[in-house]
């Protein structure tokens, strides 16, 4: 497990394939909000911190399963 806490802005999150799929712009709740400026529809995409495998160095890493949701 790890810490949310270790999780911080601009922190790159790639796939389980390691492929980049956004930027961390912050961390709500329970919830990380990905910058706007890496989404196809310039809308802030959310993930779920139960989605993320592990983090290493500078980057998130989420599991196989993870699943990128629009803002409300």
């Amino acid at each position: 497990m790890f810490e949310k806490l270790r999780i911080k802005e601009h922190m790159e999150v790639a796939n389980a394939s390691g492929q980049h799929v956004g930027t961390v712009d912050a961390v709500e709740d329970e919830r990380i909000k990905l910058t706007r400026s890496d989404s196809g529809d310039a809308r802030h995409h959310f993930l779920l911190l139960d989605d993320v495998a592990r983090i290493d160095d500078n980057r998130v890493y989420l599991k196989p399963e993870a699943r990128i949701s629009p803002s409300a």
